[in-house]
């Protein structure tokens, strides 16, 4: 069982900062990847940074630079550092796990949050 509890979502100024954290709750399972997903206003879900653990993050090419993802191993939290926001990046950004099941060690599958939503005024 994988529970994702999301915060630091809320309306900024064009050009403004956020910081997203992610807690990753719950027994009996091991994390193989972490990160974050956007879905925006037109409905369509995007990666936006993704850590399998061990590897470096992957981030997409329209934040490069701006946004920076860390994960806590101890806290079990990831984080995402935005900053310099634009309208582009408004949507709900949703952390997403990979993990694998500990008691079987067969269970393979992908968590969802519920999303936070990001705003960004103009």
């Amino acid at each position: 069982q994988v529970q994702l509890v999301e915060s630091g979502g809320g309306l900024v100024q064009n050009g403004g900062s956020l910081r997203l954290s992610c807690e990753a709750r719950g027994t009996g399972f091991s994390i193989k990847a972490i990160g974050w997903f956007r879905r925006t206003p037109g409905g369509r879900t995007d990666m936006v940074a993704l850590m399998p653990i061990g590897s470096e993050t992957r981030y997409a090419d329209s934040v490069k630079g701006r946004f920076g993802f860390s994960w806590d191993s101890a806290k079990r939290t990831a984080d995402l550092e935005m900053g310099n926001l634009k309208v582009d990046d408004i949507g709900v950004y949703i952390c997403a796990v990979d993990a694998l099941s500990t008691t079987t060690m067969k269970d393979f599958l992908r968590y969802w949050g519920q999303g936070t939503q990001v705003t960004v005024s103009s």
